[in-house]
């Protein structure tokens, strides 16, 4: 099976018809169907109180990050699912839930791990 990113930036959420409990209600309810289904590796959000740095090979570590990953932050959640079409149907009830579309992103098999 695949494992699916499936996120959002919170920026796009659409919080006017019920506020961000409601949101946070309704996607604690979709995580714990995906628990349930057994699909569930990995979610949350980004803490963005905490900057974000790069560290090299040799741990010098870089206040900062890559231009391209400046405003990264919002939800993530990982799923393992046997269909690309299961990740969609997935990433439709998380975006009910959070009120906005999803990202959907495959990750790639390496198997030597």
């Amino acid at each position: 099976m695949t494992k699916y990113l499936i996120s959002f930036p919170s920026g796009e959420m659409d919080l006017s018809d019920g506020g961000l409990q409601a949101a946070a209600d309704a996607a604690h309810a979709v995580v714990a169907e995906a628990k349930a289904a057994g699909v569930w590796v990995f979610g949350g959000g980004i803490d963005e109180s905490v900057p974000p740095v790069r560290v090299a090979a040799d741990g010098t570590v870089t206040e900062g990050t890559y231009p391209q990953t400046r405003h990264l932050e919002g939800g993530y959640t990982v799923l393992e699912l046997p269909t690309y079409e299961a990740a969609l149907e997935w990433a439709a009830k998380i975006a009910e839930a959070c009120r906005c579309a999803q990202e959907v992103r495959a990750f790639g098999d390496d198997p030597a791990s």
